[in-house]
């Protein structure tokens, strides 16, 4: 019996891969998680063989909970099941510790092969996610450092500092602030803010 649990920050996504993985013998669904922070509360408590999680959902994101169940040592085995593949998700969630990456219009079967799969310690990769992997290998993306203001925004990203409390403290405008986390998402290849640091901390630009 393969114990389950599912994180997606939409209640029908969840409900219908309950429902799925209910009629199919080998399965428990133990749990549903609708963000990061419950996802991770509940695989500390549940103990789940594989979780499916998503990667945008609000509070804690998918990626940064990958990354807090590897530091706490929690062995369940991450698929994430999305609806992005380009490498700014890719990339930061395997490296994260993700097992598997599958797309939402994944077919059923594959789904279910999937995490049987994953239950066993094997990756498994959509066939788009895998091109993204081998044209990351092949063309390995080479960050560009960060100007010094890039570099001041990030570190008071780090921080904890909402994006009003970096402008008021670098004295420039949100609007500025905002065009600085867009250039730093770019240049380090990560989709959002906890990635950006996390990544920063990896290169040593933190």
């Amino acid at each position: 019996m393969i114990r389950l649990l599912i994180a997606d920050d939409h209640p029908i996504v969840r409900d219908g891969l309950t429902g799925m993985f209910a009629a199919e013998p080998g399965f428990e669904v133990v749990g549903q998680a609708g963000d990061g922070a419950e996802a991770l509360r509940m695989a500390e408590t549940l103990r789940p063989d594989v979780i499916l999680m998503d990667l945008q959902m609000p509070g804690m994101n998918g990626l940064t909970a990958i990354t807090e169940l590897a530091e706490r040592g929690i062995t369940s085995r991450v698929l994430v099941l999305t609806t992005y593949d380009t490498d700014g998700y890719v990339v930061p969630a395997i490296e994260a510790g993700a097992i598997g990456y599958l797309l939402k219009d994944a077919p059923r079967d594959e789904l279910l092969r999937a995490v049987r799969a994953a239950a066993e310690g094997k990756s498994v990769l959509a066939p788009s996610v895998a091109n993204t992997l081998l044209n990351h290998v092949r063309t390995p993306p080479t960050p560009a450092l960060l100007s010094p203001r890039e570099l001041e925004v990030l570190q008071a990203v780090a921080a904890g500092n909402t994006n009003r409390e970096i402008a008021t403290h670098l004295f420039i405008s949100e609007a500025t602030v905002k065009t600085h986390l867009l250039n730093i998402y770019a240049k380090l290849t990560a989709p959002d803010r906890a990635s950006a640091v996390a990544k920063a901390f990896k290169l040593g630009l933190l």
